[in-house]
């Protein structure tokens, strides 16, 4: 079944010289349990592309689909009920709230799609390797160790739709292959559909499908 559908997706931005086109007829499906990686050079429009699949910005032209709802046609407060309940997201710059703890945060998305589960946040922690940081707070962690928290926080409420952005890209090596396996069972565990942004061409190649973003369209 498919749960995010990107249907003739069009974007511009605005500058001095005109408007400047950054995705130009996009179109992509993403069924439930399977893993896309979209790629693509810096500046390609991946992670417009991700914005727009959340529901964060508005494409020019085109509809997007999540778990059949057009989101166009959703008002502000149903756009973001369907993110908090359907929509896990997670993004480069964290977005930890830096007055919670990283038990809190873990927890936070959760709590506000009603779907919170204590021993489920416990497991994610452990398997993150954060046991031992949830009563630290974002400003006491590294960019990892943030970065973690923001993957756990996006898990932790169990998305029909996974979107990350790079979220393995301040972690080494080895942790970010620990982490991106936990994504991968977990959103295939869940029948949810991850669409990943990533350059890393390893972990593309355990994706079930890789797209490639370039000068707007796909190729």
């Amino acid at each position: 079944m498919t749960l995010l559908a990107l249907e003739d997706i069009h974007k511009s931005f605005a500058s001095a010289e005109g408007p400047v086109p950054v995705l130009q007829g996009v179109s992509l499906t993403v069924a439930g349990g399977e893993v896309v990686a979209l790629t693509g050079e810096s500046g390609s429009g991946k992670s417009t592309l991700l914005h727009i699949a959340a529901g964060l910005e508005a494409p020019d032209a085109g509809r997007v689909l999540v778990g059949g709802q057009d989101m166009a046609a959703l008002p502000d407060t149903g756009r973001a009920k369907l993110r908090r309940g359907t929509v896990g997201l997670v993004f480069q710059q964290f977005n930890l709230v830096p007055s919670l703890s990283v038990g809190a945060n873990l927890a936070f998305q959760a709590r506000l799609a009603g779907g919170h589960d204590a021993a489920f946040c416990t497991q994610l922690a452990a398997r993150l390797g954060l046991s031992d940081l949830v009563a630290r707070y974002p400003e006491q962690l590294s960019g990892g160790q943030q970065q973690r928290v923001a993957i756990g926080r996006a898990l932790a409420a169990r998305p029909k739709v996974l979107l990350a952005d790079e979220p393995t890209g301040n972690l080494d090596e080895a942790t970010g292959d620990a982490v991106f396996a936990l994504m991968l069972e977990l959103a295939r565990a869940q029948g949810a559909a991850l669409l990943l942004v990533t350059h890393s061409a390893r972990l593309a190649g355990r994706c079930d499908r890789v797209v490639h973003l370039r000068a707007g369209r796909l190729a």
